[in-house]
């Protein structure tokens, strides 16, 4: 018997709050990025914070957006074991992506590879979430959709990419993040108009439950709190508010020593040669 499933059980919240994460996931990635490119000293951990950005995001957006999924007349439960396993691949597959164009550059053959990797990855980590679900029937996959879903993640994956060593400005990485998270929640549910459930055996609930519910607030919990810790660390950076303009500055050295000599070599220029004080 099919069933009827639904992925919005509680109507407009679950698809808001999961774009919301996915915007914020994509966006701190994009700042921490930038701060990379500016500090090459640093760049493999500014890369690192970007990557689990992007990929806590990521999977948050696929879980909250996940609360909303329920099978007329069947119980979901989830098997932690696949869930938190999803949480590593989508950190690992950023990681690829966001470390090759961090270090090779964005040329198209290599945000071609990256952007490839990355997006298979995304997908992988959706349906190995998936594939998490337990239910009194199984989960069948219509293939031209989840096709259609990989392509978006692709997409999506080089897009980001593409933004993350492109786009300085802090208003246009806002914007950038913006479209990320639409692409980023396009592809989730261009996933699940994949899915179609066939149950083996009946069930009172018919809704998700409040131990589901628990369940999934506490695996959230975890990647909520490491965006709120990058949110802290990006906020906190001056750097995080440079813009193009600005991108060739002299980065600013420690106690300030040498900061402004660019500064003062205009002045002394402008003022010509300093003569001594005649008494």
């Amino acid at each position: 018997m099919t069933a009827t499933v639904s992925n919005f059980h509680y109507g407009a919240v679950t698809p808001v709050a999961a774009y919301l994460m996915a915007c914020l996931g994509a966006a701190l990635g994009l700042r921490c990025t930038t701060r990379s490119l500016r500090r090459p000293h640093r760049r493999a951990g500014w890369l690192a914070l970007g990557a689990v950005s992007i990929g806590c995001g990521i999977w948050t957006m696929h879980f909250i957006a996940m609360i909303g999924f329920s099978v007329q007349g069947a119980l979901v439960t989830y098997d932690p074991t696949k869930t938190l396993l999803s949480l590593a691949v989508a950190i690992a597959v950023v990681a690829i992506g966001v470390f090759l164009v961090g270090y090779r550059g964005g040329s198209p053959v290599n945000l071609g590879v990256a952007g490839t990797v990355t997006g298979i990855g995304v997908a992988a980590m959706h349906y190995l979430g998936m594939a998490a679900i337990h239910t009194n029937g199984g989960l069948d996959y219509a293939v031209g959709t989840v096709a259609l879903s990989v392509a978006i993640a692709v997409a999506a994956a080089t897009a980001a990419l593409w933004a993350a060593v492109s786009i300085h400005k802090l208003w246009a990485s806002m914007g950038a993040s913006l479209v990320m998270g639409v692409a980023v929640t396009g592809m989730h549910y261009t996933g699940m108009a994949a899915v179609s459930v066939h149950l083996t055996g009946e069930s009172a609930v018919s809704q998700s439950s409040t131990a589901l519910l628990s369940f999934l607030l506490a695996m959230l919990a975890g990647p909520l709190t490491v965006l709120l810790i990058a949110g802290a660390i990006v906020m906190f950076d001056p750097d995080m508010m440079l813009g193009d303009d600005e991108w060739d500055r002299p980065a600013y050295t420690p106690n300030g020593a040498g900061a402004d000599l660019p500064v003062q070599q205009a002045v002394q220029q402008a003022a010509g040669p300093s003569q001594p004080y005649r008494y």
